[in-house]
């Protein structure tokens, strides 16, 4: 076979040490401290090598893989799942020459790999969801520690994080036990609509324990209450510093879909993503509000053009079927669930409760067929598709709404019974 890349090297990592094979020379290993890493680009440079791949190890390969662009080199981060399919490599001194040969030959295909300030803002944006994570776990400590002292709070209560639950907690951590008192900390709303039920509810059996664990769970609560405010400080940050050097007016449009749960405090959010993407619009598409189109520009960058189609984009996000076939044998190949994968996931789960929208309709359909495994996958697929062909093309979306699919639908059905009765040379009659 020709060699594409040529004076190319291999790099197996490891936590403790990675593994480098050059053409026609021996295994060289290097520990995984800053310094032999930079030995490691300056025998390199002394072998004369151009490229380098290496696998995506964790997060092992991030340092490494700086210091290689830095120091002038054609850098490929590849999946490890390519370079697997060949028996009787055991060892890393094995996998890194094996990377070399597929390497030099053009067998391997490249990872995305963010940078600069879009680097930057996938950190602190991936970091902030952990932190809401956190948040949903001590939430249900909350819940449970009340439960634990029958303070029946969440099942009257629509959210026990609430202004009025807060509340509630804080004074009970405060001291305070009459009931009365305790009611009147709640909006005037709730006062009027569950008054008998919040008096039911607070009265309970206050231990020792279950005051601990409340108070460390509202702590706990708290601190990544405030962590967060701080990773949308340096998104905020992020943004305007991308957006410094523009010429597009920073204007937010008057209407925005509201963002139900976890809003960012950043200000005028869909006015940096517009001035980003040029006023390209997604928040068109149903289900992307600013925050998901947010998440979905930290992961995959405001330049889609780099996937060269749609299929391309819905296979790199783990979304297409991925049949491998091979004579009577049909399995699935497992395509990997990329971050900006499940962001459409998610925003497709949602879309399945909707009465009104036709990717909800769609979704439905296959879901009572295949299930809602496969219903969510197909409904982020189609939106994935949508979201390329409108940051790309500038492809327009209109939505028609449930009805409109459902008559498509319908002349779907009639069309193949059509079909199916020339076959058979009868004839349709149309009820009057």
């Amino acid at each position: 076979m020709e060699k594409i890349h040529k004076n190319a090297a291999g790099i197996d990592i490891g936590s403790t040490k990675v593994f480098v094979g050059t053409e026609d020379e021996e295994v060289r290993s290097f520990e995984t401290f800053t310094a032999d890493f930079k030995a490691l680009a300056q025998y390199l440079k002394d072998k004369n090598v151009n490229t380098v791949a290496m696998e995506s190890t964790g997060v092992y390969w991030i340092i490494l893989y700086d210091i290689l662009v830095e120091s002038g080199f054609e850098v490929w981060l590849v999946d490890g799942r390519q370079t697997k399919q060949v028996p009787g490599r055991k060892t890393d001194v094995k996998d890194c020459i094996w990377i070399q040969q597929l390497h030099s030959h053009g067998l391997l295909s490249r990872c995305f790999v963010a940078e600069g300030s879009l680097k930057e803002l996938r950190s602190y944006q991936r970091l902030r969801e952990d932190h809401i994570r956190s948040c949903s776990m001590h939430i249900n400590h909350m819940q449970k520690a009340l439960i634990e002292m029958n303070i029946r709070l969440p099942e009257v209560l629509n959210q026990v994080h609430g202004k009025s639950g807060l509340a509630l907690i804080e004074a009970i951590l405060s001291g305070e036990r009459d009931r009365t008192t305790l009611l009147s900390l709640c909006h005037e709303r709730i006062q009027k609509s569950k008054k008998e039920a919040i008096l039911k509810a607070l009265e309970g059996h206050y231990t020792e324990a279950g005051l601990f664990s409340l108070r460390q769970a509202y702590h706990a609560y708290h601190f990544y209450k405030k962590q967060i405010n701080e990773c949308d400080a340096k998104i905020e940050q992020v943004l305007q510093r991308i957006n410094k050097d523009k010429d597009h007016d920073l204007n937010e449009p008057s209407k925005r879909k509201p963002i139900r749960h976890n809003a960012p405090d950043v200000e005028n959010l869909g006015g940096h993503l517009l001035k980003i993407f040029a006023s390209k619009d997604p928040s068109i598409l149903p289900g992307i509000t600013d925050y998901t189109w947010l998440q979905l520009y930290a992961e995959v960058g405001n330049d889609l053009a780099r996937w060269a189609t749609e299929k391309h984009f819905t296979s790199w996000l783990g979304l297409s079927p991925g049949q491998n076939d091979s004579g009577k044998k049909m399995k699935n190949a497992r395509k990997g669930r990329p971050q900006a994968g499940q962001i459409f996931r998610k925003i497709a789960q949602s879309l399945l409760m909707s009465k009104k929208i036709a990717l909800g309709a769609f979704g439905r359909r296959i879901r009572s067929r295949k299930g809602p495994a496969i219903a969510i996958k197909a409904t982020a697929r189609k939106l994935a598709v949508q979201y390329w062909r409108l940051m790309v093309r500038g492809s327009a979306y209109v939505e028609r709404g449930v009805t409109f699919y459902q008559e498509q639908l319908v002349n779907q059905k009639k069309r193949l019974l059509n079909k199916l009765a020339l076959e058979l040379d009868m004839e349709v009659l149309q009820k009057t």
